[in-house]
Protein backbone atom coordinates (compact mmCIF):
# COMPACT_ATOMS: atom_id res chain seq x y z
CA UNK A 1 0.00 0.00 0.00
CA UNK A 2 1.26 3.41 -1.53
CA UNK A 3 -1.74 5.88 -0.17
CA UNK A 4 0.82 9.10 -0.85
CA UNK A 5 3.46 8.53 -3.76
CA UNK A 6 5.57 11.37 -2.23
CA UNK A 7 5.47 14.61 0.17
CA UNK A 8 7.50 18.11 -0.55
CA UNK A 9 6.51 19.99 2.13
CA UNK A 10 3.16 20.29 2.74
CA UNK A 11 2.15 19.24 -0.62
CA UNK A 12 1.07 15.20 -1.09
CA UNK A 13 0.66 13.43 -4.26
CA UNK A 14 -1.97 11.09 -3.50
CA UNK A 15 -1.15 7.76 -5.56
CA UNK A 16 -5.04 7.57 -6.17
CA UNK A 17 -5.48 11.05 -8.14
CA UNK A 18 -2.04 10.60 -9.66
CA UNK A 19 -3.05 7.09 -11.21
CA UNK A 20 -6.58 8.87 -12.73
CA UNK A 21 -4.27 11.87 -14.02
CA UNK A 22 -1.90 8.66 -15.75
CA UNK A 23 -5.10 6.98 -16.92
CA UNK A 24 -6.53 10.85 -18.55
CA UNK A 25 -3.40 11.42 -20.47
CA UNK A 26 -2.94 7.90 -21.44
CA UNK A 27 -6.30 8.01 -23.05
CA UNK A 28 -5.90 11.32 -24.58
CA UNK A 29 -2.48 10.59 -26.38
CA UNK A 30 -4.11 7.54 -27.93
CA UNK A 31 -7.49 9.24 -28.64
CA UNK A 32 -5.67 12.22 -30.21
CA UNK A 33 -3.56 9.80 -32.76
CA UNK A 34 -6.69 7.88 -33.33
CA UNK A 35 -8.88 11.16 -33.79
CA UNK A 36 -5.89 12.75 -36.68
CA UNK A 37 -6.04 9.21 -38.17
CA UNK A 38 -9.60 9.14 -39.18
CA UNK A 39 -10.01 12.91 -39.85
CA UNK A 40 -11.56 14.65 -36.92
CA UNK A 41 -10.72 18.07 -35.41
CA UNK A 42 -8.39 16.70 -32.29
CA UNK A 43 -10.09 19.37 -30.14
CA UNK A 44 -12.96 16.29 -30.21
CA UNK A 45 -9.56 14.13 -28.40
CA UNK A 46 -9.75 16.39 -25.43
CA UNK A 47 -13.37 17.08 -25.18
CA UNK A 48 -14.21 13.45 -25.10
CA UNK A 49 -11.86 12.94 -22.27
CA UNK A 50 -12.87 15.43 -20.50
CA UNK A 51 -16.39 14.62 -20.42
CA UNK A 52 -15.66 10.64 -20.00
CA UNK A 53 -13.62 11.95 -16.93
CA UNK A 54 -16.46 14.21 -15.34
CA UNK A 55 -19.26 12.35 -15.82
CA UNK A 56 -17.44 9.01 -15.32
CA UNK A 57 -16.02 10.00 -11.76
CA UNK A 58 -19.56 11.62 -10.87
CA UNK A 59 -21.39 8.56 -12.32
CA UNK A 60 -19.34 6.12 -10.16
CA UNK A 61 -19.16 8.40 -7.29
CA UNK A 62 -23.06 8.42 -7.20
CA UNK A 63 -23.61 4.34 -8.06
CA UNK A 64 -21.37 3.56 -4.68
CA UNK A 65 -23.06 5.55 -2.47
CA UNK A 66 -26.23 4.18 -4.06
CA UNK A 67 -24.74 0.51 -3.17
CA UNK A 68 -23.55 1.86 0.40
CA UNK A 69 -26.77 3.91 1.33
CA UNK A 70 -26.60 2.24 4.37
CA UNK A 71 -22.82 3.57 5.49
CA UNK A 72 -24.10 7.02 3.87
CA UNK A 73 -26.63 7.29 6.55
CA UNK A 74 -23.83 6.41 9.38
CA UNK A 75 -21.45 8.43 7.76
CA UNK A 76 -22.37 11.06 4.73
CA UNK A 77 -19.43 13.45 5.18
CA UNK A 78 -17.02 10.86 5.23
CA UNK A 79 -18.62 8.86 2.32
CA UNK A 80 -19.20 11.75 -0.09
CA UNK A 81 -15.66 13.13 -0.05
CA UNK A 82 -13.65 9.85 0.94
CA UNK A 83 -11.15 8.66 -2.49
CA UNK A 84 -12.94 5.35 -2.54
CA UNK A 85 -15.93 4.36 -3.86
CA UNK A 86 -15.04 5.11 -8.16
CA UNK A 87 -17.26 2.19 -9.34
CA UNK A 88 -16.74 1.03 -12.97
CA UNK A 89 -19.93 -0.01 -13.81
CA UNK A 90 -21.16 3.75 -12.30
CA UNK A 91 -18.24 5.10 -14.27
CA UNK A 92 -18.98 3.70 -17.78
CA UNK A 93 -22.50 5.13 -17.38
CA UNK A 94 -21.61 8.30 -16.19
CA UNK A 95 -18.84 8.87 -18.48
CA UNK A 96 -21.09 7.22 -21.64
CA UNK A 97 -24.01 10.03 -20.67
CA UNK A 98 -21.11 12.58 -20.69
CA UNK A 99 -19.28 11.62 -24.01
CA UNK A 100 -23.16 11.32 -25.31
CA UNK A 101 -23.26 15.17 -25.21
CA UNK A 102 -20.67 16.22 -26.87
CA UNK A 103 -21.32 13.69 -29.83
CA UNK A 104 -24.77 15.12 -29.94
CA UNK A 105 -23.02 18.58 -30.19
CA UNK A 106 -20.46 17.81 -32.53
CA UNK A 107 -23.63 16.08 -34.86
CA UNK A 108 -20.65 12.45 -35.19
CA UNK A 109 -21.98 9.17 -35.14
CA UNK A 110 -22.47 7.53 -31.84
CA UNK A 111 -21.99 4.07 -32.67
CA UNK A 112 -19.09 5.50 -34.93
CA UNK A 113 -17.25 7.28 -32.29
CA UNK A 114 -17.80 4.22 -29.40
CA UNK A 115 -15.53 1.87 -31.57
CA UNK A 116 -13.03 4.70 -31.38
CA UNK A 117 -12.97 4.60 -27.91
CA UNK A 118 -13.90 1.57 -26.71
CA UNK A 119 -10.37 0.32 -26.29
CA UNK A 120 -9.41 3.23 -24.19
CA UNK A 121 -12.16 2.30 -22.26
CA UNK A 122 -10.84 -0.81 -20.59
CA UNK A 123 -7.35 1.08 -20.86
CA UNK A 124 -8.79 3.76 -18.33
CA UNK A 125 -10.07 0.95 -16.04
CA UNK A 126 -6.60 -1.41 -16.32
CA UNK A 127 -4.47 2.27 -14.49
CA UNK A 128 -7.41 3.06 -12.06
CA UNK A 129 -7.36 -0.67 -10.75
CA UNK A 130 -3.36 0.14 -9.69
CA UNK A 131 -4.91 3.23 -8.01
CA UNK A 132 -7.33 1.34 -6.08
CA UNK A 133 -4.62 -1.08 -5.56
CA UNK A 134 -2.29 1.74 -4.16
CA UNK A 135 -4.56 2.91 -1.62
CA UNK A 136 -6.17 -0.30 -0.52
CA UNK A 137 -9.71 -0.16 -2.06
CA UNK A 138 -12.08 -2.60 -3.93
CA UNK A 139 -10.04 -5.73 -2.43
CA UNK A 140 -11.63 -9.14 -2.45
CA UNK A 141 -12.81 -11.46 0.17
CA UNK A 142 -10.25 -13.35 2.62
CA UNK A 143 -7.96 -16.30 1.45
CA UNK A 144 -5.59 -17.99 2.21
CA UNK A 145 -4.30 -18.29 -0.91
CA UNK A 146 -0.02 -17.62 -1.28
CA UNK A 147 -0.18 -14.13 -3.06
CA UNK A 148 -3.18 -12.49 -0.75
CA UNK A 149 -2.08 -9.38 0.52
CA UNK A 150 -3.43 -7.29 3.78
CA UNK A 151 -4.72 -3.67 3.53
CA UNK A 152 -4.49 -2.39 7.17
CA UNK A 153 -4.83 0.69 6.41
CA UNK A 154 -6.87 0.81 3.43
CA UNK A 155 -9.99 1.99 2.54
CA UNK A 156 -11.38 0.49 4.71
CA UNK A 157 -9.10 -1.99 6.33
CA UNK A 158 -9.05 -5.92 6.13
CA UNK A 159 -9.57 -6.51 9.74
CA UNK A 160 -12.05 -8.91 11.01
CA UNK A 161 -13.75 -5.74 12.75
CA UNK A 162 -14.56 -4.41 9.60
CA UNK A 163 -15.47 -7.63 7.44
CA UNK A 164 -17.97 -8.09 10.24
CA UNK A 165 -19.48 -4.21 10.13
CA UNK A 166 -19.52 -3.89 6.64
CA UNK A 167 -19.25 -6.73 4.78
CA UNK A 168 -21.42 -9.48 7.54
CA UNK A 169 -22.33 -11.38 4.19
CA UNK A 170 -18.52 -12.42 3.91
CA UNK A 171 -17.80 -15.59 5.95
CA UNK A 172 -14.84 -14.91 8.09
CA UNK A 173 -15.36 -18.06 10.36
CA UNK A 174 -12.23 -19.60 8.96
CA UNK A 175 -9.89 -17.08 9.81
CA UNK A 176 -7.96 -15.67 12.87
CA UNK A 177 -9.51 -12.55 14.06
CA UNK A 178 -7.25 -9.58 13.00
CA UNK A 179 -5.58 -8.53 9.90
CA UNK A 180 -6.88 -10.29 7.14
CA UNK A 181 -5.61 -11.31 3.93
CA UNK A 182 -7.91 -10.98 0.90
CA UNK A 183 -7.45 -11.51 -2.60
CA UNK A 184 -5.88 -8.55 -4.62
CA UNK A 185 -8.93 -8.34 -7.13
CA UNK A 186 -7.69 -5.09 -8.14
CA UNK A 187 -4.64 -6.83 -9.95
CA UNK A 188 -6.60 -9.38 -11.20
CA UNK A 189 -8.50 -6.80 -12.90
CA UNK A 190 -5.61 -5.01 -14.14
CA UNK A 191 -4.12 -7.88 -15.90
CA UNK A 192 -7.44 -9.15 -17.72
CA UNK A 193 -8.40 -5.28 -18.40
CA UNK A 194 -4.72 -4.92 -19.76
CA UNK A 195 -5.51 -7.64 -21.88
CA UNK A 196 -8.66 -7.07 -23.38
CA UNK A 197 -6.99 -3.76 -24.33
CA UNK A 198 -4.26 -5.38 -26.32
CA UNK A 199 -7.09 -7.70 -27.77
CA UNK A 200 -8.99 -4.66 -28.82
CA UNK A 201 -6.30 -1.97 -29.88
CA UNK A 202 -4.80 -4.54 -32.48
CA UNK A 203 -8.37 -5.13 -33.93
CA UNK A 204 -9.61 -0.85 -34.16
CA UNK A 205 -8.02 -0.46 -38.00
CA UNK A 206 -9.91 -3.78 -39.05
CA UNK A 207 -13.36 -2.65 -38.42
CA UNK A 208 -15.78 -3.60 -41.19
CA UNK A 209 -19.60 -3.22 -39.12
CA UNK A 210 -19.77 -0.58 -37.17
CA UNK A 211 -19.95 -1.11 -33.97
CA UNK A 212 -18.58 -3.78 -33.75
CA UNK A 213 -15.79 -2.91 -31.67
CA UNK A 214 -17.51 -1.40 -28.80
CA UNK A 215 -20.50 -3.99 -29.11
CA UNK A 216 -17.07 -6.40 -28.30
CA UNK A 217 -15.64 -4.17 -25.16
CA UNK A 218 -19.09 -4.46 -23.84
CA UNK A 219 -18.84 -8.83 -24.06
CA UNK A 220 -15.17 -8.97 -22.57
CA UNK A 221 -15.82 -6.25 -20.19
CA UNK A 222 -18.97 -7.45 -18.72
CA UNK A 223 -17.46 -11.38 -19.03
CA UNK A 224 -14.64 -9.86 -16.66
CA UNK A 225 -16.51 -8.45 -13.91
CA UNK A 226 -19.17 -10.80 -13.53
CA UNK A 227 -16.42 -13.27 -13.31
CA UNK A 228 -14.48 -11.01 -10.40
CA UNK A 229 -17.11 -10.12 -8.61
CA UNK A 230 -17.40 -14.07 -7.12
CA UNK A 231 -14.54 -12.81 -5.02
CA UNK A 232 -15.27 -9.20 -4.40
CA UNK A 233 -17.05 -8.32 -1.16
CA UNK A 234 -20.24 -6.63 -2.96
CA UNK A 235 -23.41 -7.66 -1.16
CA UNK A 236 -25.36 -10.59 -3.29
CA UNK A 237 -28.71 -9.37 -4.37
CA UNK A 238 -30.10 -11.61 -7.06
CA UNK A 239 -31.12 -15.44 -5.41
CA UNK A 240 -28.13 -14.51 -2.71
CA UNK A 241 -25.69 -14.95 -5.48
CA UNK A 242 -25.10 -12.31 -8.01
CA UNK A 243 -24.27 -8.56 -7.38
CA UNK A 244 -25.89 -5.48 -8.42
CA UNK A 245 -22.61 -5.20 -10.74
CA UNK A 246 -22.76 -8.46 -12.02
CA UNK A 247 -26.39 -7.84 -12.32
CA UNK A 248 -25.73 -4.82 -14.62
CA UNK A 249 -22.82 -6.91 -16.54
CA UNK A 250 -25.09 -9.43 -17.81
CA UNK A 251 -27.33 -6.18 -19.27
CA UNK A 252 -23.61 -5.49 -21.28
CA UNK A 253 -23.08 -9.10 -22.76
CA UNK A 254 -26.73 -9.49 -23.76
CA UNK A 255 -26.69 -5.78 -25.53
CA UNK A 256 -23.07 -6.33 -26.47
CA UNK A 257 -23.70 -10.05 -28.28
CA UNK A 258 -27.65 -9.17 -29.72
CA UNK A 259 -25.37 -6.26 -31.91
CA UNK A 260 -22.86 -8.03 -32.96
CA UNK A 261 -25.24 -10.66 -34.09
CA UNK A 262 -27.65 -8.31 -35.31
CA UNK A 263 -25.77 -4.96 -36.96
CA UNK A 264 -26.91 -1.60 -36.63
CA UNK A 265 -28.29 -0.59 -40.51
CA UNK A 266 -26.03 1.87 -41.92
CA UNK A 267 -28.86 4.04 -42.31
CA UNK A 268 -29.35 4.58 -39.02
CA UNK A 269 -25.79 5.04 -38.42
CA UNK A 270 -25.46 8.69 -39.34
CA UNK A 271 -26.25 11.38 -37.07
CA UNK A 272 -29.67 12.69 -36.35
Amino acid sequence: MIPVLFELGPIKIYSFGFMLVVAFYSCFYLLQKDIKRLGYDVKLASDIVFAAAVGGILGSKIYYLIENLDRVIDDPFGMIFSGSGLVFLGGLMGGTLGVTIVIRKQNLSWIKCADIVAPLLILGYAIGRVGCFLVGDDYGIPTDFPWAISFPNGLPPTTSQVFSAYYPWVDISGFEPGILSVHPTQLYEFTAAVGIFYFLWLRRKDVKIAGSLFFLYLILAGVERFAIEFIRTNEKYLFDIFTGSQIISVIMIIIGTYFLLNPIPKSELEPA
